[in-house]
This record gives C-alpha cells, structure tokens and sequence, in this order.
C-alpha cells in the first residue's frame, strides 16, 4: 500500500472527484428529508451509513474528515460525536453547510423556525486560556483564583494536528516509542491502554502523504506497533482488542511488503487460539506462515530465527492435539534454529517454550533444564515473562515432589501480584492443580487456595 495520496486529499471538498474511482458526493443529497432529519440530530453515524450507501467508501469518509479509519468504524458502531469542533470538522470534510447542522447560529439558518438551533459555544482565545491557567493555578496553590479569570467550563484540549508529510523523524518517533512500550510492557505486564492508544493515534499518519520509501517504512512500524499492542492487550485479558490489532498489523505489513512482520502478528495472533483451546487453529496459522517463510529470500538471517520460532510454536500446538511424535520433530527443528536468535530475551522465551512442551510430554528432567534456563536468561529486567519462567519452574518441582516445589510456588504466587498481566494469572491455574494433587500436605492446599485467588482477582 502506498500512503502517498495528496491527490485525494487535495480533492477534499464534496463533489470533487477522488483517486481510485470512488465518486463525489451530490450535494443534493444532504437536501433529500430523510438525511436532514439526520443531520438535525447530528446522527453522524447515520450520516455515514448513508454517505456508505452512495458509494462512498469508509477510508473516503475518515479522509474527508480527518479521521481515523478506526474513529470512523467506532462511529459506525454506534459511538456519539459530541465535540463540536470534531463536529464542524465532518461538516467542513463532507461539504455539509453548518446550517443543516444546527452549527450556524446567524438568523438565516437553514432551517429559520423549523428547527431549534444549538447555542454557540463561548468563543475562546488564547489570552482567556491563559488567564485560566493563571486562576487555576492560583486556585491549586492557595484556594482563590488571585490571578486571571476561571473559564465558566472546560474548553477541551483540542484535536491533535496532523503534519503535512510523514518524513523519517516520524518513523523514528513510533519506533522509539514502541521501544520504550515494549521495556514497560515486559518489566510490569499489561500496558493495553497506553499501546493501544499509541497505535490508534499512530495510525492516523496514514491519512497524509509520504515519500514511497518513507511510506514503507512507516507501514512496517505501525505493524511493528499493532503487534505490540495485540500482545498487550492478550495480556490484559482484551482478547478481542488485540485480535483487532493483530488484524491492523497484518493487513499495514502486507500493504507494504513486509512480510516478516506479517508472520510475526499471525504467530502472536495464532497463541490466543493455541492458549483457549483451539490449537488446530493455531497449527493452521503456524503452516501457513511456514509457507510464506519460504518463499523469503533465503540469506537473509531473519528466516532462520522466524523459522525457528514456528518449529516451537508448532510443538505446542501439536502436543495439545496429542501428537507427540509430531511434536518432538517440530522442537528438534527449533533448536536446530535457535542460534539465530538475536538476543538473550529471545532464546529465554523459546527455552520457556520448550519447557512447556516438554512438561506436557511428561518429560520432567528436560522441562526442568529448559524452565531454568528461560528463567536465567530473562534475569531481572524482564519481570514479567521472568515470572510465566518462574511458575513453569515451579509446576515442575511441585510435579515431581521435591521439597523446594512449595518454595517456589508461594514465591511465584507472590510474585505475579505485583503484575498488571491477566495472562500470568491465568497461568497459576496449572500450579493450583499441581498443588492440589499433594493432598497429603496442608502447606500445599494453602499454596493452592493463594494461587486460585489471585488467578481470579481483576488487575
């Protein structure tokens, strides 16, 4: 997909023409009575679903309106638009005169006594914001606004602007920030809202035109960004939210060519359906991203990672579908792979990987060896995958009776309610099982009723 597209947004006005064939909108239109009952409402969602009937495309909608796609499909989905600067905006985008909306306040309005029309908002400038943020921070410090003048209600903070072109810097910025989510996201958990709304608000650069390599290159990052925030999401218990996500970054990757980022949104998409109870699913997503793996360029040093990283995903999908031998073939070939890795955090979640597998195939000796060195390699920095390390561990030793298993267990248990991850909650269910088994120990009951408790207690 290419994001170089000032020739449409030049044609912004109702009636002009836009690329790609998608045809003006005839004023007459708004004129007709079923749609002027609709824009005395201000009913924008309705308005839409008509502009939608007339062959004007969502994408063109959010274009003309400086919208979002996604903004766009929220509206369409029944969310009010209130604000009225958002408000004149639409009007402004969509050729609609303020009057039909009841955003006019002159005496020939087109509706004259037909229809009552709003109030104007209380104009505000600068130098009134000014005084307000005087009063108010004289009302913080000591009670009465001694400085300026209170507004009689909140302005808002206003849209934020869009530049005119996306250019490097832009690109660096979502990278940078990704990063900086990314560190947050593995130390603690959670993050949904912030990533989220990084990758919402992100987004919207779409809208503007860029250079073709910049275009690229800013597809690849918002995908990059989309993923993280679907892993993000997943982990805040928002499965829906993140397989939205995993959509937007598979669909911006594949806009632009980036096949690599493809693969990695399907494999992150493809663990929601292996973690609930359809991994068929998933092993359907792992095979067909093998499949795409192939036809990359065989030198470049991201397939043997990427392919490795299948192989072990793939094992887990085929020892939950009770294939075994399948299974230590798929983990044979990742570890053939795992070399490849770039990075310590990387080789630590691929060995907690194996451990899971091997702990299912009741191979207790292997999972313990692979369960440490996951938790070795993830260190202190990485709390919160260094905690889904820690309960692995901890399953196993409980498993296998030894003395130090109760140990571990309580300090995962403790461990996981410093978190914001839903997800590392959830995984405490094994470790209850595992718990209750020992019947014969009371500190192991206890052990299970903390571990059900906080996998059930809301972030």
């Amino acid at each position: 997909m290419s994001y170089s597209h000032a020739d449409k947004i030049a044609g912004g006005a109702a009636g002009a023409p836009a690329a790609g064939g998608t045809p003006p909108i005839d004023p007459a239109l708004y004129w007709r009575d079923d749609v002027r009952r609709i824009l005395t409402a201000r009913d924008i969602a309705a308005l839409y679903r008509v502009l939608r009937d007339a062959g004007i495309t969502q994408r063109e909608i959010a274009r003309r309106t400086e919208q979002s796609q996604s903004e766009v499909s929220e509206i369409l989905k029944g969310r009010r638009v209130l604000a009225y600067d958002v408000l004149v905006r639409i009007a402004a985008g969509l050729g609609i005169s303020r009057e039909l909306m009841g955003l006019s306040y002159g005496e020939n309005g087109a509706y004259g006594g037909e229809a009552r029309v709003a109030e104007p908002p209380e104009e505000v400038d600068e130098g009134m914001l000014r005084r307000d943020l005087l009063a108010a921070g004289s009302v913080a410090l000591v009670g009465v606004p001694v400085l300026g003048k209170l507004l009689s209600s909140s302005t808002g903070a206003g849209e934020m602007g869009l530049p005119s072109q996306v250019g490097t810097a832009d690109v660096a910025e979502i990278t940078n920030t990704t990063e900086q989510l990314r560190s947050a996201a593995r130390a603690r958990g959670g993050q949904a809202r912030a990533v989220s709304a990084a990758a919402i608000e992100y987004g919207r650069l779409t809208q503007i035109p860029a250079a073709e390599p910049v275009a690229a290159r800013l597809g690849s990052a918002l995908a990059e960004l989309n993923t993280l925030a679907g892993w993000c999401c997943y982990d805040s218990g928002l499965h829906r939210r993140a397989r939205w996500h995993y959509r937007q970054a598979m669909d911006l990757a594949a806009q632009v060519g980036d096949d690599f980022r493809v693969i990695g949104a399907v494999q992150h998409a493809a663990i929601i359906d292996r973690e609930h109870g359809m991994p068929d699913d998933a092993l359907k997503l792992y095979q067909l991203a093998q499949v795409k793996l192939l036809k990359a360029p065989g030198d470049d040093p991201r397939v043997s990672a990427l392919s490795a990283w299948l192989d072990v995903q793939s094992a887990s999908a085929l020892v939950l579908l009770d294939q075994p031998e399948k299974a230590r073939s798929e983990l044979s070939r990742a570890l053939d792979g795992r070399g490849h890795l770039s990075d310590a955090f990387e080789r630590a979640d691929m060995d907690h990987l194996h451990a899971l597998v091997h702990l299912h195939l009741g191979h207790l000796d292997i999972a313990e060896s692979f369960a440490t060195s996951s938790v070795r390699g993830w260190g202190q920095g990485e709390r919160r995958d260094g905690v889904l390390g820690d309960i692995t561990l901890a399953v196993i030793h409980v498993r296998a009776g030894e003395p130090r298993g109760l140990q571990l267990a309580h300090h995962v248990v403790t461990g996981v309610t410093k978190l914001n991850s839903v997800r590392a909650r959830q995984q405490l269910e094994p470790l209850a099982a595992a718990l209750e088994a020992r019947s014969s120990s009371s500190d192991a009951r206890q052990l299970a009723r903390m571990a059900r408790q906080v996998a059930t207690t809301r972030v």
